[in-house]
């Protein structure tokens, strides 16, 4: 019986170390990130955003963009408003007025901005974790609270895969605030 007891306390410490390190968080937070997890996936579904991303998909990157020449281009930029104006920008626009989160992204199949709330930092994210786990089909968070790499808001970077049928086109990631 001493063993059983002695295993049981040794998984039970196991489990709580290795959830210290996981990056848990405290449970209003986490209650928060669970929600907007939730909310990406109903947006994700939004028929405006799936058929904003089916078009990206088909067409490519715009004019030939990469992050480098992303960071010449003004915000006043009509290349950069296209991306805030057309429909799917505007109901990102419009979702983002919700203060739990401070930018909406839509992303095509390779990691290419489709719209946005506000200029992202990068056009291109195809090799960051919050791109690289929604296109996998996961909805995803970071496991800890960073400075937004485009607003510096102090939170969570969480995506959720864009379906068409079954299949994942594209990705939706927001920061939510702390």
């Amino acid at each position: 019986m001493k063993s059983v007891v002695k295993t049981g306390l040794a998984t039970l410490l196991a489990c709580a170390s290795f959830s210290a390190f996981a990056g848990d968080f405290p449970a209003p937070l986490q209650a928060k990130v669970d929600k907007y997890k939730q909310k990406l996936v109903e947006w994700a579904a939004n028929p405006a955003i799936v058929q904003a991303v089916k078009e990206a998909n088909a067409n490519g990157a715009q004019g030939g963009m990469t992050n480098a020449k992303w960071q010449d281009v003004a915000d006043s930029d009509p290349a950069v408003k296209s991306f805030t104006t057309s429909k799917a920008g505007g109901l990102l626009k419009k979702w983002e007025e919700d203060t739990g989160i401070n930018k909406l992204v839509l992303r095509d199949e390779k990691g290419n901005l489709v719209a946005a709330s506000t200029k992202p930092l990068l056009f291109n994210n195809a090799v960051r974790p919050v791109f690289v786990n929604g296109i996998k089909g996961q909805v995803w968070a970071d496991n800890k609270v960073t400075p937004d790499p485009t607003t510096q808001i102090k939170g969570v970077q969480a995506s959720a895969p864009v379906l068409d049928g079954k299949k994942v086109i594209g990705v939706i990631h927001v920061g939510i605030t702390e």
